[in-house]
């Protein structure tokens, strides 16, 4: 991977980021596509880009510990807040952070949001058109036996977020859990990672899966058949709550000096006013008001949803057991 450099700073061109997937097209475009072309147009510094579940990621960094190879990392909550348990990250503060809102980032300067983004269901729109689901309750009806799927809670960040919504609408985890109980009946079975999810939808293999409004809004260009949709729950309200792409340093990269550049780059203006044409994703910079129609649309998916904020150091403290009583209750 990156193979030269020492952890005071390298002054090698190039720095690894490691990243939760989403924000790199399938054809190599997409958000990333364009940040790391202007970066090493502008810089010299060359991005070698390694993606994996939000999860699978961290547990990677803490595997290499004592030989870091990552430079950067971008992964959503709860597990950059998982990151800064385990002591993964180093502390910096970007150029540009002050314009992020302080509960989009780290006070101790860990992490910083780089895209704002929410959590999302996705439904097969040519097959559902006349019938699309809008509860967790029609999330159950036997058409779907087979055809619904989601990523893995512990591994996968959106995974995760499936339990956290469920838990927030259905009244606690006692109910979350046994209405996921009932919803294995339906589901094919465990995904690493959300990204592989999206193209058996929009063929139809699969009629639903979760995934987060960025990552789905991005790909209807080259996968159109994708509704996004947020299952209501007994408040009969569809909901959702915010999974914002976060960046940190890690502690010991063989390029720091790089990858302090980089992170520096990621909160510029000019880069955060891409946010939404080229990523499908909202800007984290709370001065950055883009206009273009990309940006309309996605206000528009937003416009009558319930955004709630879930208590993240309770989901980072107690993470581990909510996902031991999702294996149980769904045999997983």
């Amino acid at each position: 991977m990156t193979g030269c450099g020492t952890s005071s700073g390298g002054d090698g061109k190039e720095i690894t980021l490691y990243s939760a997937d989403g924000l790199k097209a399938e054809d190599g475009g997409g958000f990333y596509g364009k940040v790391f072309k202007d970066f090493e147009r502008g810089t010299g510094i060359k991005v070698k880009y390694v993606e994996g579940g939000s999860g699978e990621i961290v547990q990677r960094l803490a595997r290499e510990r004592s030989r870091t190879k990552a430079d950067v990392v971008v992964t959503l909550p709860p597990f950059i807040q998982q990151a800064d348990g385990k002591k993964l990250l180093d502390t910096y503060t970007p150029k540009g952070a002050d314009k992020v809102a302080d509960g989009d980032k780290d006070p101790a300067g860990k992490w910083t949001s780089i895209a704002g983004n929410y959590f999302c269901f996705i439904c097969n729109s040519e097959k559902l058109k006349d019938t699309p689901p809008k509860t967790w309750k029609d999330l159950l009806d036997p058409k779907f036996k087979g055809r619904i799927q989601y990523s893995t809670p512990g591994v996968a960040g959106d995974g995760t977020a499936v339990l956290i919504k469920a838990m927030h609408d259905l009244g606690g985890k006692d109910p979350a859990m046994a209405y996921l109980k009932d919803l294995q009946r339906n589901n094919v079975g465990p995904s690493r990672s959300t990204g592989q999810l999206a193209p058996k939808v929009d063929k139809g293999e699969l009629l639903v899966a979760n995934g987060d409004v960025q990552m789905n809004f991005a790909n209807m260009r080259s996968m159109p058949h994708q509704g996004i949709f947020f299952p209501a729950g007994d408040s009969g309200k569809p909901t959702t709550f915010a999974l914002p792409y976060a960046a940190g340093l890690v502690k010991g990269a063989p390029h720091a000096e790089n990858a302090r550049k980089f992170l520096d780059f990621l909160l510029t203006e000019e880069v955060q006013r891409d946010v939404s044409a080229a990523g499908g994703g909202f800007a984290a910079r709370t001065d950055v008001k883009a206009d273009d129609p990309a940006a309309r649309a996605l206000a528009g998916l937003l416009r009558g949803v319930e955004v709630f904020r879930p208590d993240w150091a309770d989901i980072d403290e107690n993470l581990g057991s909510y996902v031991a009583a999702w294996k149980a209750a769904t045999g997983s």
